[in-house]
């Protein structure tokens, strides 16, 4: 990211939870520029920042055990608030002189919790809303210097704090949706509590991007993996800006994309009126395929493309030989789900977790690293990009390998696609609102009827959600009518297909994507 020490900011504390860059993300949409710190970060190290405040962040330990990470207690002396989520309000309690255990009763989900109103942190809130638990541990005792501001039917320390020292805890997750007043108690910590002036945004960034990317590139060329959605296009858009000519922009049909997606981004990014940069479609739809083959562990599909897109891109880099540099979309979503830093991997992504050790390129170029969808967004469209491309619904880098569970084959290509299509194009039709939908194929067949006889064909999934983050995802609520409508169209018009499936599970605990 670039040099943001002019800008007043949280500083959040990474204890490994997945949640902790969406904490972050959270406190920059109230408009305060937020960062990201290592568990083992010092007071030393956080004073050279222009920090007014410090989140700990949740975890996937228990702070009593001997090889859980702990606080450098020399933070809680810098004398700016500090709030602790989940395993950092343990953290707190525990370090201060409470007491944290195994609790009888876990907390997953949605849970009622009262709060004491009277508190800085939950001013302005109802006395009682639901807020996402995610605990097997729980504070037995606090120290004295603490009260505690909320509880549950089953947590009697839910919230704590010492308003004196600045010091706040809560048992709960304040940063992911399904805490109904979460933004709210996060805006009190990061304005009320902390003071911050609230004047961070994220297409500001722009200019001191920009220059980072002159900085590391200097006088060479760049190759720039580009999908045609908004992360690689937000990139490619960046890239001309810094070093102008010297891009290059490649894109790979691997023959996973959507239907007659392959000739849309190449007749949308060739256009010269539009976009200037040199633009390269590379078809390598065979060459994925065979080296597919066969395979059906998901983490395995992962690795196998992300390894094929770099042999890709180092023969089209033969070909440039000014290119030292590798550009792509990275998001931060990518990065936390493939398990960088702390987090535990959740899958691999093509892009991050899937690439081989060897690249064949000085360096990858990812100015996007550190942001999430809804900023990479904000930035598109500072920069210029057509709103078509800004809004595009996302689509992940492996295609339709992770929209089929099992082995992959053009069959299942040509199945997926053409019901995909039917559903995607309904939901349009119909107007229904939805960050991302699409039709996913199953390895499950079953019996059906068709015309008097009987078929063995596969089960199409159909999924639609809600998210502004991606990190956490509710499903949308289609109307009966509307799903019918696109079940029997799928069963009409698709062969190979006899049954549909509604996917209606939010993330956590599934994910976006089936694999």
């Amino acid at each position: 990211m670039p040099n943001m020490n002019s800008h007043r900011e949280i500083a959040v504390i990474d204890f490994g939870g997945q949640y902790n860059q969406l904490i972050a993300r959270r406190v920059r949409d109230l408009g305060c520029y937020s960062e990201i710190f290592p568990s083992t970060v010092n007071a030393a190290a956080l004073q050279e920042k222009n920090v007014i405040g410090i989140i700990l962040t949740g975890g996937p330990q228990s702070v009593y055990d001997p090889t859980s990470q702990k606080l450098d207690r020399s933070i809680l002396q810098m004398g700016v608030p500090v709030l602790g989520i989940c395993y950092g309000a343990q953290l707190l309690a525990c370090s201060l002189g409470g007491e944290v255990t195994k609790t009888p009763r876990p907390e997953y989900g949605n849970t009622l919790t009262f709060f004491q109103t009277g508190s800085p942190l939950f001013h302005g809130l109802n006395a009682s809303s639901e807020t996402f638990m995610s605990h097997a541990d729980y504070i037995a005792s606090l120290p004295r210097i603490f009260s505690v501001t909320a509880h549950t039917d089953n947590t009697e320390i839910a919230a704590f704090e010492s308003a004196e020292q600045g010091v706040y805890g809560v048992q709960f997750h304040p940063e992911v949706i399904h805490t109904v007043e979460g933004e709210a108690i996060l805006r009190n910590f990061v304005k009320d509590i902390c003071h911050s002036p609230l004047d961070y945004k994220a297409e500001n960034l722009i200019d001191e991007m920009v220059a980072s990317i002159r900085q590391t590139v200097g006088d060479k060329e760049v190759l720039c993996a580009l999908s045609g959605g908004v992360d690689s296009a937000v990139v490619a858009a960046l890239l001309e800006k810094a070093i102008g000519n010297r891009l290059h922009c490649v894109f790979v049909d691997h023959g996973l994309l959507r239907y007659k997606e392959a000739e849309n981004v190449v007749t949308l990014f060739a256009n010269k009126e539009k976009f200037a940069m040199d633009f390269i479609p590379v078809d390598a739809k065979k060459r994925f395929l065979t080296e597919l083959k066969g395979v059906t562990d998901p983490e395995l599909k992962r690795k196998i493309i992300g390894k094929t897109f770099i042999d890709v891109f180092k023969e089209e880099k033969k070909k440039l030989p000014h290119v030292s540099f590798l550009a792509q979309g990275t998001i931060y979503p990518d990065r936390i789900e493939s398990g960088l830093g702390k987090s535990a991997t959740i899958k691999s992504h093509h892009n991050v977790g899937g690439l081989p050790k060897d690249i064949g390129f000085d360096a990858i170029v990812e100015p996007l690293r550190d942001l999430f969808k809804d900023e990479v967004r904000k930035v598109g469209l500072a920069l210029g990009l057509p709103k078509e491309i800004v809004y595009r619904q996302p689509f992940p880098g492996p295609g339709l390998a992770v929209r089929i569970i099992g082995e992959i084959t053009e069959e299942k290509i040509d199945i997926v696609q053409k019901a995909d299509y039917i559903f995607t194009s309904t939901l349009e039709e119909e107007h229904i609102d939805a960050a991302q939908y699409f039709v996913a194929l199953s390895n499950m067949k079953s019996v059906g009827v068709q015309g008097d006889f009987r078929t063995y064909a596969y089960a199409a999934i159909i999924r639609a959600v809600a998210t502004d983050d991606f990190m956490t995802a509710v499903p949308v609520d289609i109307p009966y009518r509307v799903l019918c409508r696109v079940a029997d169209r799928i069963c009409n018009e698709v062969s190979g297909i006899n049954r549909v499936l509604f996917d209606y599970t939010s993330k956590p605990p599934a994910t976006i994507e089936l694999e």
